[in-house]
């Protein structure tokens, strides 16, 4: 049975959900029931598209993606899980290609032992945890382009159950509402939640029974957001925070819906949470860089699917971010145990354009490094991480910034203290020792991994307004300091086949005047649009200017992401300098009007420079 005896079989099987209750008696003679049969990556394991087949299948050892008929990735199945077992007790109605995605061991589960399992307790928990996303009727899906708020998203009447009610009754009323959440209102006035997922991983495989009160495995208090938001900004938030629900209230804070993530992604950007699952689960550096090369796809497959730009970058951005910890992770878990290398005291910042979730396919990785001043002894350690950490992301095709702004570098890898003398030092006088370029490039920065108390930068350059007005008309003078072009218009925006660089000669003015209105709001790190409006809000720009620059802006993502996501189809790497007669009459006309209002609004606020405080 490809090197599993019966024992080792019968122990496996007992240990996963949810034959983890089942007698001894019951396990070994579901094992004598089974095989093992192995598949090469890529292979086929199931069809549940063209019959419904008679097993039930677990993943001993490798990996199984579970994908819709139109190619998209439902789930990732890992050993111990199972699937095939709502087709079998339904009958049908679950069309899904069953594909190894590594060299993988499954254990082919006979049908009818199966369905017997699944009428004990564990079975119906496990069941009703994993069955409801597919029960009764959902309405279409919402993509993630949708820009109403999320209150006009939510659906259906809220499942509340009272805190003294059992998980069983809950699961019950879950399964009856086709919903895969309840939430619990609290004594105090917040609400807990319990999930599909608590069920999974708080009940079933912790061993508890289903009669235990729902207070003792829901989550409180529950993360809500308010109806007002729209529906890209809280799927960020989701996706970042890896919820699959989320509460939505007015502004009385009652609540009126609650948001599960099929409510906002469109069947292309579940890939996003799928992605960052094997991401996250990557177990050395060649399998985090095979997870890795999906990444661009996504993102393709995202804006190729109706995916405003913006929101596909922030996605994309995020999904980046969980290579870089796990590549973070992996380099120190590389590091050789003699050599004092610290595994916690610092962190990791992420720099540029993914810091401000503004990433496209063809982002490279700029890095920071910031440690308790106690660790400064181990900086050499430590940049010896940053170097390995990168070598890492090269091969996951995230490459290193070109021009040096990486964390094994001494320049981008400080003490806390250094840090805040270096920010001091930029301050008082920014022409010394790079301090302009240095300070724009650590205020975009984001902790990624570790403690974010340790990026000191964007609180230093707080109230410069007020305290280091030079060192402001300084990032002024730098901001209008380059051209929005490098040639006429009437040269650029011709049909004779001129290259224009939408990157550094049209978004990169945007960004670093945005990145000043933001200081003398008093907003140091931040998205280049939330920057624009603190701009606007402190009178650095009018509110014209700013909605003027940010619309400019939008266009210019979604040219870059156009122009890129074409790039990638046609096997080229992503790039941002395009031919001008490759774009349509519109878009010349798009990129003419808007290259036009960003010189204005550089020569208005040239000509009046910081406003009087």
């Amino acid at each position: 049975m490809c090197g599993l005896d019966p024992g080792e079989l019968s122990q496996f099987l007992g240990e996963h959900t949810p034959f983890q209750s089942a007698s001894a008696a019951e396990v070994a003679n579901l094992a004598a029931g089974s095989s093992v049969a192995s598949f090469a990556a890529g292979a086929v394991v199931a069809d549940y598209s063209a019959q419904v087949p008679g097993d039930v299948w677990m993943v001993h050892t490798g990996r199984v993606t579970l994908q819709a008929a139109d190619g998209a990735a439902v789930d990732v199945v890992e050993p111990g899980g199972i699937f095939g077992y709502t087709p079998l007790l339904t009958g049908g109605g679950m069309e899904f290609v069953a594909r190894a995605t590594e060299p993988s061991t499954l254990i082919r589960l006979p049908g009818e032992q199966v369905r017997t399992q699944f009428a004990t307790p564990a079975g119906l928990a496990f069941l009703a945890s994993s069955a409801w996303s597919v029960a009764g009727s959902r309405p279409a899906l919402v993509p993630v382009a949708d820009s109403r708020p999320v209150g006009e998203l939510v659906h259906g009447e809220v499942l509340l159950v009272a805190p003294e009610v059992s998980v069983r009754d809950a699961v019950i009323r879950m399964t009856e509402r086709h919903v895969s959440y309840a939430l619990i209102p609290l004594p105090d006035g917040e609400f807990g939640i319990f999930t599909d997922r608590d069920l999974r991983t708080r009940v079933v495989a912790a061993g508890l029974s289903v009669e235990v009160p729902i207070t003792r495995v829901m989550s409180a208090p529950a993360r809500r957001v308010t109806a007002d938001l729209t529906a890209e900004t809280v799927l960020m938030s989701m996706l970042e925070s890896g919820l699959r629900h989320m509460p939505v209230t007015s502004a009385r804070g009652q609540v009126v819906g609650v948001l599960e993530d099929a409510d906002l992604l469109a069947a292309s950007a579940r890939q996003s949470f799928t992605l960052r699952r094997s991401i996250g689960l990557a177990a050395d550096a060649a399998e985090l860089q095979t997870a890795a090369q999906r990444v661009t796809h996504t993102a393709s497959a995202l804006f190729r699917s109706g995916t405003k730009a913006s929101a596909t970058s922030g996605i994309l951005s995020i999904v980046i971010d969980s290579v870089v910890r796990r590549a973070l992770e992996l380099a120190l878990a590389e590091a050789p145990a003699n050599a004092g290398t610290p595994t916690s005291g610092f962190a990791w910042l992420t720099l540029g354009s993914i810091a401000r979730r503004e990433a496209m396919p063809s982002s490279d990785v700029d890095s920071a490094l910031s440690w308790r001043d106690d660790l400064a002894p181990a900086g050499d350690q430590l940049r010896a991480v940053a170097r390995r950490t990168h070598a890492i992301l090269d091969g996951c095709g995230l490459p290193s910034d070109t021009n040096g702004a990486v964390a094994s570098s001494p320049n981008f890898a400080r003490s806390q203290g250094d840090w805040a003398r270096a920010a001091r030092g930029w301050l008082d006088d920014p022409l010394v020792g790079k301090g302009l370029i240095l300070s724009s490039l650590l205020l975009d920065g984001r902790v990624v991994w570790g403690e974010s108390a340790l990026h000191t930068i964007p609180a230093a350059f707080r109230r410069m307004r007020a305290e280091h007005p030079n060192a402001l008309r300084l990032q002024l003078l730098d901001a209008l300091s380059g051209r929005v072009r490098t040639r006429s218009l009437r040269d650029v925006l011709s049909r004779r086949g001129g290259t224009f660089d939408l990157k550094s000669h049209a978004v990169t003015p945007i960004v670093n005047l945005a990145r000043w209105g933001g200081l003398v709001g008093d907003v140091a790190s931040a998205s280049t649009p939330a920057r624009l409006t603190a701009a606007a809000a402190c009178g650095a720009l009018t509110d014209r200017d700013a909605a003027t620059l940010g619309e400019v802006f939008a266009m210019l993502q979604r040219l870059r992401m156009t122009h890129q996501v074409e790039q990638l189809v046609a096997g080229h790497s992503p790039g941002d300098v395009i031919t001008m007669s490759e774009l349509s009459p519109l878009n010349r006309s798009l990129l003419n009007d808007g290259l036009r209002e960003i010189e204005a609004v550089r020569r208005r606020v040239g000509n009046f420079g910081i406003p009087a405080v």
